[in-house]
């Protein structure tokens, strides 16, 4: 069982910058397959970024295209954190983002990912 708490979702104006964390419990967090997903209004939940396990490259990221080159994604196993820094915010950023775990290497959507958290949120006015 792996319970997620994200915190850092703000006001943010355009082109500002943004932090996300998310604490994750549980001794076996280096295990998991960890993503950011994010759900604006009257839209479906989609993929933000990922972070998984590779035996032949280690820990290795990917990114909806819509954030490349603007979001990055990490994790901290030592302090079971996984991170998203979000750099040139824009108004379609705007969003509830999630962080959710995966015990599978190679989850393939949002339907992989079996602990989320409650959510925080992000806004970037127009």
């Amino acid at each position: 069982q792996v319970q997620l708490v994200e915190s850092g979702g703000a006001l943010v104006q355009t082109g500002g910058s943004l932090r996300l964390s998310c604490a994750a419990s549980g001794r076996t967090f280096s295990r998991y397959s960890m993503g950011w997903f994010r759900q604006a209004p009257g839209l479906e939940r989609e993929f933000v970024a990922s972070i998984r396990w590779s035996s032949a490259i280690g820990y290795y990221a990917d990114y909806a295209e819509s954030v490349k080159g603007r979001f990055t994604i990490s994790r901290d196993n030592a302090k079971n954190t996984v991170s998203l820094q979000m750099n040139s915010l824009k108004p379609e950023d705007t969003a509830v983002y999630y962080c959710a775990a995966s015990s599978s290497s190679y989850p393939r959507s949002a339907n992989d990912y079996s602990y989320w958290g409650q959510g925080t949120q992000v806004t970037v006015p127009s």
